[in-house]
C-alpha cells in the first residue's frame, strides 16, 4: 500500500509539474495534476485484475494434464 501511495504521489507532481510549465497556469496544472492521476490509477486497477486473468489462463494452458 506504501508503495501505492508514493507511486500516485510521485504522478500527482509529475503531472502538475508538466502541466504548469506547458501552460503556466496553477489551476490548470493543480486540475490535471488531480483528475489524470486518478483516473490512470482506476485504469491501472482493473489493468492488473486483467493481466492476472489472462496470466492464470495462460499458466492453466501450459501445464500438462
Amino acid at each position: 500500500m506504501a508503495k501505492s501511495l508514493t507511486f500516485t504521489m510521485m504522478h500527482f507532481t509529475i503531472a502538475f509539474g508538466v502541466v504548469y510549465l506547458m501552460t503556466g497556469d496553477i489551476m490548470v496544472g493543480g486540475a490535471v495534476a488531480l483528475i489524470e492521476p486518478a483516473i490512470n490509477s482506476v485504469g491501472y486497477f482493473f489493468h492488473e485484475k486483467i493481466w492476472e486473468r489472462f496470466h492464470q489462463k495462460h499458466a492453466h494452458a501450459v501445464q500438462p494434464s
